[in-house]
């Protein structure tokens, strides 16, 4: 299929268009996929996709991983796009900047977008020559990528490289932050343990159901730092009570935990429920002798 101008519009059958290699958005399946499916199917797409050529003659998915997706679900072969000729670089450019825009990103998908992106432009920028006499020439062109990269996207320098150090971090781990389990300042501490300590640590968060705060995670990046940090020292700090930490009723079910009055403590909660049921059965064998008499 040859190449069509970049400003026309083309039906490319989905199955040339592969996606983007490790781009970082996330694609699911849920409500938020039906509605675009629902969408699709009422009104057609609004915005093509962005598409670029491969040299074994099919595409690759710049912008419109979601929507592929969506007419993918639909059943329908062929998707508008605009076919553009990029090179990697270009591509990684315009696929982030493209999803950037969305109202909703997960902290995982600004991080990988972040890093290559900054890492795209430092390539555009490229390095000085072997004979520069100046050793900062390297150095300076990777701050110089910060700071554009943090005007563009309108954050700061160090909150960009907070979210950067978040690829560090196990993809377990690393969904608890997307879920607003972990918050960002002890996630990046985490991030500088090894993958095995990391490992150790989500085993023992989800034994203990407890997250790690700033201070724990601090102190667990000292103790890795030191040498000294074992899966028996993880535990001990995750198992501290945290001074805002508040006790846990052992019911997941919020209809039960609401009809507790509020001055009995959580920890009593089971005894309580079991007296309550207790009470309740006495109850019952009381109404059923008076209908038996």
């Amino acid at each position: 299929m040859n190449i069509q101008s970049e400003e026309k519009v083309v039906q490319i059958p989905i199955s040339q268009i592969r996606d983007f290699p490790e781009h970082p958005y996330k694609v699911k399946d849920d409500e938020s996929m039906n509605e675009l499916v629902d969408s699709i199917m009422q009104r057609g797409l609004i915005q093509p996709v962005i598409i670029r050529p491969t040299e074994d003659g099919n595409y690759e998915m710049v912008s419109g991983h979601r929507r592929k997706r969506a007419f993918e679900i639909a059943g329908i072969k062929n998707i508008p796009a605009r076919v553009k000729e990029m090179t990697k670089d270009e591509a990684i450019l315009a696929m982030v900047d493209s999803n950037l825009q969305r109202e909703v990103i997960l902290p995982s998908e600004k991080a990988f977008a972040y890093k290559m992106r900054l890492e795209a432009m430092k390539r555009q920028a490229g390095r000085p020559a072997k004979d520069n006499s100046d050793p900062t020439g390297p150095n300076l062109i990777g701050t110089r990528s910060n700071t554009e990269l943090a005007q563009e996207v309108n954050e700061s320098e160090t909150q960009i490289k907070r979210y950067i150090r978040l690829t560090n971090l196990i993809p377990e781990l690393l969904e608890l932050v997307d879920e607003g389990r972990i918050a960002m300042r002890p996630a990046v501490e985490i991030s500088y343990l090894p993958e095995e300590a990391q490992m150790q640590l989500y085993e023992t968060i989800d034994y203990n159901d407890a997250t790690p705060s700033h201070y724990q995670a601090i102190r667990l990046r000292n103790f890795h730092r030191d040498g000294k940090l074992t899966p028996e020292v993880i535990e001990a700090i995750m198992s501290e009570e945290k001074p805002n930490q508040k006790e846990k009723s052992p019911f997941r079910d919020k209809r039960i935990v609401g009809v507790i009055p509020k001055h009995i403590p959580q920890e009593r909660h089971c005894e309580y429920v079991i007296k309550a049921i207790d009470y309740y059965n006495r109850h019952l064998e009381k109404v059923r002798n008076n209908r038996s008499r």
